[in-house]
């Protein structure tokens, strides 16, 4: 389950990065970046991306994290996993709600995502132990 947490939470940065890559009209800035890397022919699927792909993708990183969560219960590892996300789906939500550019949002939550996930890669998670002193009276007791 680890493993497919951890590429779901990769195929989520990767997927809304690129999708963002290719709006050039609503991230201007992240839009060059792509054109400067040879991914300009995106731009003629702008809509496609900031409709369905961006919010897809941000939302299996979401849920990637969020089942992290259930496996480690690290929470200095799934608030920055959680905000993430949350900051690129707020990003598509007002710039589809309101017609406005939204990258003040975007960028943090891009930025977030990918920090963590380099975080992931450098220190992956480990389950962190439950202590129960009712079971032995005293002392750490492993479980699971």
């Amino acid at each position: 389950m680890s493993f497919v947490t951890r590429a779901a939470d990769k195929a989520g940065l990767l997927g809304s990065i690129v999708s963002a890559m290719g709006c050039a009209s609503c991230f201007p800035a992240i839009a060059s970046l792509g054109a400067a890397i040879g991914l300009g022919f995106l731009s003629q699927y702008e809509g496609l991306f900031i409709r369905i792909l961006l919010p897809v993708f941000a939302c299996v990183a979401l849920f990637a994290n969020a089942i992290g969560w259930f496996n480690h219960r690290q929470w200095r590892r799934t608030v920055p996993g959680l905000i993430g996300p949350l900051l690129v789906l707020a990003a598509v939500f007002v710039m589809r709600a309101y017609g406005e550019r939204s990258g003040w949002l975007l960028y943090p939550g891009l930025a977030i995502m990918l920090a963590t996930s380099i975080w992931d890669l450098i220190s992956p998670a480990h389950r962190v132990c439950v202590t129960d002193t009712r079971e032995l009276g005293t002392g750490n007791v492993r479980k699971g």
